[in-house]
């Protein structure tokens, strides 16, 4: 039972590699898994049920694959070029492409909404962690709100996933700015005590 429920998992993402979301069907996917497509129906019910777990289920074992480098960033570069990482060698894996189609399929679809959404807040809270860990002994630390920051990263890094499908250089661009941030947040770090605490008034009296 759970070694053709993964196989259909498994299936349901292949299918829309290839087909896209729109043509993921019982047929599609049931091909994709090389089983009875009466087995979509027999394990989840519906084929939008299949294509939410197969979202959650995919995000969770990527989450998982990444989570010890999460925690070995030390700073905000290398948590940008770790993100950098992340999404060349997902996209080489053709996981871009099915985040693609889900948010695209979830526009529509409230069930793969959800599911969607709960993906994404996966990533979300991976990011928050690393940010709070390093902006917690920060000058910034006044203004910086480790949960929104972490789902603007989120969104940005979502947005340049699907950006570079259409204007690679252009999101080329874009990290490259998000780089040069990263260095600006450096060159706060490194300031001597009596500039650190004079940002942190000025921080905290514009908060």
């Amino acid at each position: 039972m759970a070694a053709t429920r993964q196989k259909l998992i498994d299936g349901a993402l292949a299918a829309i590699r290839t087909h896209g979301i729109a043509g993921a069907s019982a047929r599609t996917i049931a091909a994709a898994a090389g089983v009875n497509q009466a087995l979509v129906f027999y394990h989840f019910g519906s084929v939008d049920a299949l294509l939410a777990e197969a979202c959650r289920d995919a995000t969770t074992a990527r989450v998982a694959v990444y989570r010890e480098r999460f925690a070995a960033v030390r700073s905000l570069r290398e948590l940008l070029d770790l993100g950098r990482a992340l999404h060349e060698q997902e996209r080489a894996g053709g996981n871009v492409a099915v985040l693609a189609q889900l948010l695209a399929g979830a526009q529509t679809d409230e069930r793969l909404a959800e599911s969607t959404a709960a993906a994404l807040r996966l990533w979300t809270a991976e990011i928050e962690t690393v940010l709070r860990r390093l902006l917690r002994d920060s000058p910034l630390a006044p203004v910086a709100d480790p949960a929104g920051l972490a789902r603007a990263i989120s969104a940005a890094f979502v947005g340049l996933e699907l950006f570079e499908g259409v204007d690679p250089s252009g999101a080329g661009d874009a990290f490259d700015s998000l780089e040069r941030l990263a260095v600006l947040v450096e060159v706060v770090e490194e300031l001597g005590p009596l500039a650190r605490r004079a940002l942190r008034g000025r921080l905290a009296a514009r908060g």
